[in-house]
C-alpha cells in the first residue's frame, strides 16, 4: 500500500541514539557492580562464601535484568537496605533504557500517525505536482516564489530517492506510479486545486492527465511534454494548459542566434520575484468600461473567457468586470515563504 511522506523534521542520528543508550546501561551496570562490591560482606555466595569483584559483577547482571539465579544473595539487614535504596531504583532505570528504543519507535509512530492524520483534514485546494525532477522541482520554485507555501505542496513520484528529496526540501509526497487512480487519491487530488503534470514521458502525462480530470472535474491541470505532436493529446485528456518544453527550447535557441536581448528579457519574465514579472490579474472595478490603453501598467493580452486578445485588437476594448489583464509589472520584493 503506498503510503503519504510528510516532510521530514531535523534527523536523528541512530547510531548516537543507540551509543547512548549503551552507555546509560553501562554506567547503571557499573554504579551497581561498585555499591555491591562496596558492601559485599553483607552477601552470601553459595559457592565458596567469598564475594570477589566478579562475583559482584555476576549478581549486578542477573540482578538488573530481573534474572536472579539465588545463588548470590544479599544476607545482612545493612546489604538488603542497599538492595531495596539504591539497586531497585537502578534496576528499574536499568529496564527503562532497555525498553527505551521500542518506547520511542512507538512513541514516533503514533506521533507521526496524529501528523498525518492533521495534514490531511488541513488539506484543501493544495497543488499536486507529478514528477519530482527538473520540471517539477522548477515550477515548484516558480509557485514558491508567488508565496506558495511548502504545507500545501503534495509530490508524487515512482522514484525513491526523488521522494526522498521533496521530503527534505519541505514537501510532503506519496512514492508511486500517478497513473493509478489510488495513488492520486493517497494524494488527496480530488481536493486539490491545482495539478501540475512534469514527468518523464509524454505517454504517462496523458494518462496521469486523464485519471486526474476524472478525480477532479474544477482543478487546474498543466502539463508539460517534450514533444509538440503531443499536446493536443493531452488537452484532450484533461489538462487546460500544456507546455510543449522541447519546442520551446528550440524557439528560445533561434531566438537567442538573432536577438539575444529579446531573450534575456523573457528568461527575466518568466523567473518570478526579480526584474520584471508577468502577471495575470482581475479586472478592477474603476476599470471596467475602460480602454487597454488608459489602464494603469503595461497590459499586453487581455482573457475573456476562453479567448486571448491581443491588447491592441479593437474587441479588447472596452474592458469587462470578468476579463482578466496579463500585464508586465516591476518585480515586488520577496516576501518570506514557509
Amino acid at each position: 500500500m503506498t503510503a503519504v511522506r510528510l516532510a521530514q523534521r531535523k534527523p536523528r542520528a541512530p547510531l548516537r541514539q543507540a551509543m547512548r543508550r549503551l552507555t546509560g546501561g553501562v554506567v547503571v551496570l557499573l554504579c551497581t557492580v561498585l555499591i555491591v562490591y562496596a558492601d559485599r560482606g553483607g552477601y552470601h555466595d553459595n559457592a565458596d562464601d567469598t564475594v570477589s569483584l566478579l562475583d559482584t559483577f555476576y549478581y549486578a547482571t542477573v540482578s538488573l535484568s530481573t534474572t536472579g539465579y539465588g545463588d548470590l544473595v544479599p544476607q545482612s539487614d545493612s546489604a538488603r537496605l542497599v538492595n531495596i535504596l539504591l539497586v531497585t531504583p537502578l534496576r528499574l532505570l536499568f529496564l527503562i533504557i532497555l525498553v527505551g528504543t521500542t518506547l520511542e519507535a512507538l512513541t514516533e509512530r503514533t506521533r507521526e500517525e496524529w501528523r498525518l492524520a492533521r495534514w490531511r483534514s488541513k488539506l484543501r485546494y493544495h497543488t499536486v505536482v507529478v514528477g519530482y525532477g527538473t520540471k517539477g522541482r522548477t515550477a515548484l520554485q516558480a509557485l514558491r516564489a508567488t508565496g506558495l507555501t511548502s504545507d500545501s505542496v503534495i509530490v508524487i513520484d515512482p522514484d525513491a530517492h526523488a521522494v526522498e528529496v521533496a521530503t527534505a526540501d519541505g514537501y510532503a509526497a506519496v512514492l508511486g506510479d500517478a497513473t493509478r487512480s489510488e495513488v492520486l487519491l493517497r494524494a488527496e487530488l480530488h481536493r486539490a486545486g491545482r495539478i501540475v503534470i512534469a514527468t518523464q514521458r509524454d505517454d504517462t502525462a496523458a494518462l496521469v492527465a486523464l485519471s486526474a480530470r476524472q478525480l477532479n472535474r474544477t482543478a487546474k491541470i498543466v502539463a508539460a511534454v517534450r514533444e509538440e505532436e503531443n499536446a493536443s493529446l493531452l488537452r484532450q485528456s484533461g489538462a487546460d494548459s500544456v507546455i510543449t518544453s522541447a519546442s520551446a527550447a528550440g524557439r528560445l535557441l533561434g531566438l537567442s542566434c538573432l536577438s539575444p536581448g529579446a531573450v534575456a528579457v523573457m528568461d527575466d519574465l518568466i523567473q518570478r520575484g526579480s526584474g520584471l514579472d508577468i502577471i495575470e490579474r482581475p479586472v478592477v472595478k474603476s476599470e471596467v468600461g475602460k480602454n487597454v490603453q488608459d489602464v494603469d501598467g503595461l497590459v499586453v493580452s487581455v482573457l475573456r473567457g476562453h479567448r486571448l486578445l491581443a491588447y491592441d485588437l479593437p474587441e479588447a476594448s472596452p474592458l469587462r468586470l470578468t476579463d482578466r489583464l496579463i500585464t508586465i509589472a516591476r518585480a515586488a520584493p520577496a516576501g518570506p515563504t514557509l
